[in-house]
Order: structure tokens, then C-alpha cells, then sequence
């Protein structure tokens, strides 16, 4: 019987651990694991045209099924070129496997050609980041990066050099147990006292959840009954709360509506749930505030704390509910939630005066037909910048729909990525790029990844040869705008050439027809929308201090538009407000 390689051994312990695929570019260092891969049926190498896109695929489908993905890339700049989609699957907490192969282990320290170091270099956006210098390591050390990515949540860095690789794996090397999930964490009894007290004595309670409330939205709407509290969310909690919640103020931050600014600075006690938002003037610092977290270590590092949870938000609410007193003054909420109404209404207007006959067309009119054709259960990816306006404001979730963007990290051109890595996961379900004509061309070679694999991933890119939120940075520095034009191709008929369906849409009685048709095509779709880059408006709470740093200026000056669905839903929840 033919003794196993290393590259033998880390592939099949991948596959013990739930991975699937392996996306990558090929290279002689990697030569060895990807070798095994293909005479291994259980697992499939994914072969990319950017590492980077090998990244943010691998964070994306970890994001979707919560279990471990993997990217590779191989010596030197092969494996460099991981690096910002691996920072954006830590920041965004994706386990992600990362294997940063290296040149051969008895040139390591001697300038050999293509030599860098991984295991410095990938530190800062791993928990765990290791070379394997022997054949003796390997199944140790890969087994402790797969455990602190799942573990911990986020990334695990192994380099291992490529002749390491093809040596023998030791004999009678035992099959280690191995966690393939996180467990819930419960707070500790002390804290729930004392949170207990708080929450009782408050008159005026508000919850602001984030990302850490996934999985437990029947557990906020009981809690949020039983104390009469005001519902707002942060961006990455939108896909979990904002849906069914008959509590709902909207979203505070830098693309931020409706009420949820008033109800967290209006309260008496805030309660950060799953949430590490980062955007402090947006907190009050007037009002207690409690935090509930899984993560210690961003426990008060936004806002002074009154109280540090350490726990899951979900395992904590259920702590509270049954003991908890049942409040029953709506004072505060139904004045929230009227406030809430208002500020929607207020905004919509300027989305419904004649965004029909608009051109170049509205794009928050291209986000608000998407939102209504595209399936109940669909993955939609977000690029930065100004698609993630559209996405908060009008993509309407529904407890089966998922939204992911590089909403921590922030990076350009994540939405194609990101939309293989969904695809690759079910390829019955509908995945769509909402993509801004800047960072689609950043990485538009992995447009050819698409139709190579025959990906029915949709692109509806939002063209309007800017990159816009730069130009409104300037604009709100005041500086004139410089070096944001982008001199464009006709991007459908790019994608036609590359193989896939390709329509160009200039006109608003064109787009919900071109949308419907790219939806029905079996394979890759893009859909090239040339929108007007000129509409825009100010958002619900400003402030001087608010206007600092990168983003902080899309609070200045957010597009035009209205919040599509949400005023419907926010007219519904009025119902639930007694009348005078």
C-alpha cells in the first residue's frame, strides 16, 4: 500500500472538517495539494483568475452555510493576493481555512525568488497563522488553523512549503477529533441579575441589534413585547430583524432611516444586541447603556458601558424573557414608531416623482424593481460604496433572503466574488451581484470564472461611470471631484463576448423586462444599467462630528430617494398605535 503525502493528509483532513471546494490559482508550490484534490472525489478545486476572488468566495460561502470554507494561493505573490478577502472574512467573522503555500523550506530565509513570509504577513487578519516546516507538524497545526477559524470565527492561516508538501506523511499518525461548529454561550448569572434590575426599572428600553441577533428574531419580538421597546438595527443586522417586526424604527449609522437615531438616544436604557457598531457619534452618551456580546473583546469598546454581557444574544434573551417584568406603557414605542412613519414618508416622495420617465435612470428605482423581481429566498451581493445604499434602503428581507457585502472590512469589487462562493453552494438558488461599475471592473477577469463553470449568478451593475462615494467624499471635504470618471465599455456586450447573456438597459420602461429576462436565462447574466450619479439628499440625523473619515461623509450627503418597502411596513406598524 502506497504511503500518503502531506498534500494527501491536509486534503483529507479538509474534507473531515466539511470542506467542499478549494478555490485557488494554480502554481508550482501548490502543485502537490492540488494534485491531491483532483484524485480526491470528495472535495473540488475552484479555479479562479484572482486569488483575491478566491478569498472573498471562500468568506461568502462560509457566511451562507456557517460551516468552513477554503482559498489557496501559492509562494510568494500567488498567496499575497489573498490577503484582503481574507481580512474581510475575519472582520466579517467567516471561518475561513487559508492555505498560503511557500517556496521550498531550504531556501526560507535566503531571498529566494518569490520568497515572502506568510506567517507574518497574514497575522493581522487570522486568529491562528502557522508554517508547517516539517511532515511531522502537519496534521497538528492544520487541525489547530481549522479550529480557531471555526472556534473563534474567522480566519486560519497555514503556509506550507510546496516540497514539505509532497514528502511522506508519517506513519500511524492517529485521526484527531475535530469541532466542526460553536456552541452558545450563556451569560453569567450575576449579569443577568443585574441586567434584569436595569431592564425593570427603565421606563423607556430600546434594542439595537446587529449580525449576533441571526438565529434569534422570535426572541427579540417576545422580549421587545414584553418591555415595550423600540426595534433598530445596524446594517449587518438588517437580513435578521427588520422583517415581521411589528417594532421596527429602522437602521442607525451612515446609511441610516427612519427612527432608530431618535429611540437610541431618546431611551433611558439602550441594549446593543450582537452588535460592535463602530460609528460612536451615533451613540448616545447620555443614556445607560448595556452591551451583549459572544465576543468579550468588543465589549465596550464603542461606548461606555453600564453593563458588559458576555453571551450569545439569542441564549440571553431567553435568560430575560421569562423574569423580566412585563411593562405595559407604550408611550415611548408608539411615539417611535410615529416618528419612524414620518421619516419614511418624508424620503419616499423624492423616490416617486416620475423616477419612471428618468434618465439617466434613478438607481434607487433600479434597486426598488430588483427588489420586487427577484426571488423571495434570494442571496444578494453587495459592492461598497453606493450599492450598499440601495441594498439597506430597498432590498426588503424576509427571513429567507441573505444580503452580504463588505460591510466591516469595506473593500471594493467584493460583490462578484462573493457571488461565486453563494452560487457554488446551491446553484438552484438565485444569487445576484448588485455590482457598481468600479468594482466590477476592479476584478471583471472573474466575470470568466462565471461562465467557465456555467454560474447562473446574476449581475445587475449599477453603471454610472463614477466612483461615487468618492466623488461625495470630496464633495463633502469640498473638494472639486478628481480621478473618480471611469471611461467605461458597454459592459453587455463584454459579458455577450465572454460567453454569457448580456443586455444594456438606458431607459427606465427597459428595466424591469431586461431584469426579468436575465432572471429566466439558465446561465450567467449581466444586466449594464446606466444610472444618473447626480441624485442627492440628507439623511435623518446630522452632525458636525459625523462628517470625519471615509464613510462618515455618505452621512453628509446619501442619494436621493425613497426607503422602497419599508414605509409600507412602517404604515402597518401603525396600526398597533392606539389613537388619541
Amino acid at each position: 500500500m502506497a504511503k500518503q503525502s502531506v498534500a494527501e493528509q491536509f486534503v483529507d483532513t479538509l474534507v473531515r472538517a466539511g470542506v467542499k471546494r478549494l478555490y485557488g490559482v494554480v502554481g508550482d508550490s501548490l502543485n502537490p495539494v492540488v494534485d491531491a484534490i483532483r484524485r480526491n472525489p470528495a472535495i473540488d478545486w475552484i479555479h479562479v483568475r484572482h486569488e483575491e476572488t478566491a478569498a472573498f468566495a471562500a468568506g461568502a460561502e462560509a457566511q451562507i452555510t456557517g460551516t468552513l470554507a477554503a482559498c489557496a494561493g501559492s509562494c510568494g505573490p500567488g498567496n499575497l493576493h489573498l490577503i484582503n478577502g481574507l481580512y474581510d472574512a475575519h472582520r466579517s467573522m467567516a471561518p475561513v481555512l487559508a492555505l498560503a503555500s511557500q517556496i521550498p523550506s531550504s531556501e526560507i530565509g535566503l531571498g529566494y525568488f518569490q520568497e515572502t513570509h506568510p506567517d507574518r504577513l497574514f497575522v493581522e487578519c487570522s486568529h491562528y497563522c502557522e508554517l508547517i516546516s516539517s511532515a511531522e507538524q502537519m496534521p497538528r497545526v492544520l487541525q489547530s488553523a481549522i479550529q480557531h477559524a471555526i472556534g473563534r470565527g474567522g480566519v486560519g492561516v497555514v503556509s506550507l512549503p510546496g516540497d514539505v508538501a509532497g514528502h511522506d506523511a508519517p506513519e500511524k499518525t492517529k485521526e484527531q477529533a475535530m469541532i466542526t461548529s460553536r456552541p452558545t454561550v450563556r451569560p453569567g448569572d450575576e449579569e443577568v441579575e443585574k441586567l434584569i434590575e436595569m431592564i425593570d426599572r427603565a421606563e423607556r428600553v430600546t434594542l439595537f441589534c446587529g449580525a449576533g441577533t441571526a438565529g434569534a428574531h422570535a426572541e427579540v419580538m417576545e422580549f421587545a413585547e414584553k418591555v415595550k421597546s423600540p426595534v433598530g438595527h445596524a446594517l449587518r443586522g438588517k437580513e435578521w430583524i427588520q422583517y415581521d417586526n411589528p417594532y421596527d424604527v429602522g437602521m442607525s449609522g451612515l446609511l441610516g432611516y427612519g427612527a432608530a437615531y431618535e429611540a437610541t438616544n431618546e431611551c433611558d436604557l439602550l441594549i446593543l444586541l450582537g452588535t460592535d457598531f463602530p460609528y460612536t457619534p451615533f451613540l448616545p452618551d447620555d443614556v445607560q447603556i448595556v452591551q451583549v456580546d459572544v465576543r468579550p473583546e468588543h465589549l465596550g469598546r464603542r461606548s461606555k458601558l453600564d453593563l458588559a454581557v458576555w453571551g450569545d444574544a439569542r441564549e440571553t434573551l431567553r435568560c430575560l424573557i421569562p423574569r423580566v417584568k412585563t411593562k405595559t406603557n407604550r408611550k415611548f414605542l408608539d411615539k417611535m414608531l410615529k416618528k419612524h412613519a414620518e421619516a419614511l414618508e418624508g424620503v419616499v416622495k423624492a423616490y416617486t416623482r416620475k423616477v419612471e420617465k428618468h434618465t439617466p435612470i434613478h438607481p434607487e428605482y433600479v434597486a426598488s424593481v430588483l427588489d420586487e423581481v427577484a426571488d423571495d429566498d434570494a442571496v444578494f451581493t453587495v459592492d461598497t460604496g453606493m450599492c450598499n445604499v440601495w441594498a439597506a434602503r430597498y432590498i426588503t428581507p424576509n427571513g429567507r433572503r441573505r444580503i452580504i457585502g463588505s460591510f466591516r472590512h469595506g473593500s471594493m469589487a467584493n460583490a462578484l466574488p462573493q457571488a461565486i462562493g453563494a452560487q457554488f453552494v446551491d446553484r438552484g438558488r438565485q444569487v445576484v451581484s448588485m455590482s457598481g461599475d468600479g468594482g466590477f471592473s476592479m476584478l471583471m477577469g472573474d466575470f470568466l470564472t462565471l461562465v467557465q463553470y456555467n454560474l447562473p449568478v446574476k449581475v445587475v451593475l449599477f453603471n454610472n461611470s463614477a466612483l461615487g462615494m468618492v466623488e461625495l467624499e470630496m464633495l463633502v471635504a469640498g473638494l472639486p471631484s478628481f480621478g473618480t470618471t471611469n471611461h467605461n465599455p458597454d459592459f453587455a456586450a463584454v459579458a455577450r463576448a465572454a460567453g454569457a447573456y448580456g443586455v444594456r438597459v438606458e431607459k427606465p420602461k427597459q428595466l424591469e423586462g431586461a431584469l426579468k429576462d436575465a432572471f429566466k436565462h439558465k446561465g450567467p447574466a449581466l444586466v449594464d444599467v446606466v444610472t444618473d450619479p447626480n441624485a442627492l439628499s440628507i439623511p435623518p440625523k446630522i452632525s458636525a462630528d459625523m462628517v470625519t473619515g471615509f464613510a462618515l461623509s455618505a452621512s453628509k450627503i446619501v442619494l436621493d430617494g425613497g426607503v422602497g418597502k419599508m414605509v409600507q411596513m412602517a404604515r402597518s406598524n401603525l396600526r398597533n398605535v392606539p389613537r388619541p
